[in-house]
């Protein structure tokens, strides 16, 4: 693998830039393989590549039936952080901030992670009383967090709106300075480019439409392009977790909804952090190239359509007026959607199943983008070992029948 520097940049610069080793490589897939990781966003990327790297297995396929980072990866507003509630769900979200924090010097590429700091603003009285009792648990399990009253919001935030006849008062927020963003995209490439190093194969454009079973295990996929034999399959697939699962007569307790966000025309720097609420369900932070980043709640029907419903969009684009009266002559550029996966208790499924030999990551609802390499570590260690990560192991899809649920609806109660 070439690595990438600043002389290397310009080195290639006296070529015209026209000799740049490529990314990846585009195999025909093998007859067998230890390992198929279905589904080629960053979470199966991310999968593959520690498998290779911290478990020594390189005859592994990820195969994704459009092209890498083209699903919810591509479709989400990159925002990044730790503060959850319950000690398991922090914990892991924790795990994954600490492996961004030096992952583009791991994977040699520029992720444009920026630790800008996040604020989760409070509009009423049980707003607070949320926000400082997550605080407090922040604090007790070793994260940065902080609460912060109206001036302190407005110090960092001075477009934002705290006047006291606002629609929304603003009574205070969380805090957490090493949140931030990065950019979506280079995550998949980064850890495509990287896990193509180790021996990966990224399949691309290749559907599986059928788990094969023998003896009851899986023995590999049936695809578009054929019969694929395997030892192991890690169905990392988001939405469609549901599809694959029936595949082999499993149930999984998920809906698949819409998610919308949508960005402004590109402006001038005004707001360098990211601002959230979920009592309006909306956030906003700004692009590095000057685009306002806009998310909304999830869409109440469950579907598969990546458009989503225009009174979403207006809801929250009222909500961020309301927020930043700055902002009301701002036009809007463009919007999208995506498929979200959701539990009933807010958290995923990181789990073996009752088929020996497969896996399934999933349940990530509006919080899958900032646990990207947090949950491939986690991941992979439990598909290497076919037993779960410590930090995996209360998010088995056993605890729907133990009780044990993990309620995290407080904390990731804005589709972020």
């Amino acid at each position: 693998m070439q690595k990438y520097s600043g002389f290397g940049l310009l080195k290639h610069a006296l070529s015209h830039h026209e000799n740049w080793q490529r990314v990846w490589r585009n195999p025909t897939p093998k007859k067998h393989y230890d390992v198929v990781v279905v589904g080629g966003g960053g979470h199966g990327l991310a999968t593959a590549y520690y498998l290779a790297k911290e478990h020594g297995l390189t005859n592994i396929a990820v195969i994704e039936k459009g092209y890498l980072g083209g699903g919810n990866t591509a479709r989400n507003t990159t925002i990044i952080r730790s503060n959850y509630l319950w000690d398991e769900a922090a914990h892991l979200y924790e795990h994954a901030l600490q492996l961004w924090e030096g992952l583009a010097q791991e994977l040699n590429y520029n992720l444009m992670f920026s630790q800008r700091g996040v604020l989760n603003l409070g509009h009423t009285l049980q707003d607070m009383r949320d926000i400082e009792r997550r605080v407090s648990a922040n604090r007790l399990n070793g994260i940065d967090s902080q609460l912060l009253n109206t001036k302190e919001v407005q110090d960092i935030v001075p477009i934002l709106d705290c006047s006291k006849n606002a629609r929304y008062p603003v009574l205070g927020a969380s805090w957490q300075p090493r949140g931030g963003t990065a950019r979506h995209d280079a995550v998949a490439w980064g850890y495509a480019r990287a896990a193509d190093a180790l021996g990966v194969d990224l399949i691309q454009q290749t559907e599986v439409t059928g788990i094969r079973r023998k003896d009851g295990a899986v023995c590999g996929v049936e695809t578009t392009k054929g019969f694929i034999s395997c030892d192991k399959v890690a169905c990392v697939a988001a939405g469609n977790s549901g599809v694959l699962a029936k595949m082999v007569g499993i149930t999984l307790p998920l809906e698949s909804h819409p998610l919308q966000a949508m960005v402004s025309e590109p402006l001038k720097p005004i707001i360098d952090t990211v601002v959230m609420s979920n009592q309006v369900h909306g956030y906003v932070s700004q692009s590095d190239k000057g685009d306002l980043v806009i998310g909304a709640g999830i869409d109440g029907y469950l579907g598969y359509g990546q458009r989503g419903s225009f009174h979403v969009v207006e809801h929250t684009i009222a909500a961020i007026l309301e927020m930043f009266p700055i902002f009301s002559r701002v036009r809007l550029n463009r919007a999208w959607g995506g498929i979200v996966d959701t539990c009933p208790d807010a958290c995923p499924i990181i789990s073996k199943t009752s088929v020996k030999g497969l896996y399934f990551n999933c349940g990530w609802g509006t919080g899958g983008f900032k646990a990207t390499p947090g949950s491939g570590h986690v991941f992979a260690h439990t598909v290497a070992n076919d037993e779960p990560h410590p930090l995996a192991k209360p998010f088995s899809v056993d605890r729907f029948i133990s009780g044990k649920l993990i309620d995290e609806h407080g904390a990731a109660g804005v589709a972020h």
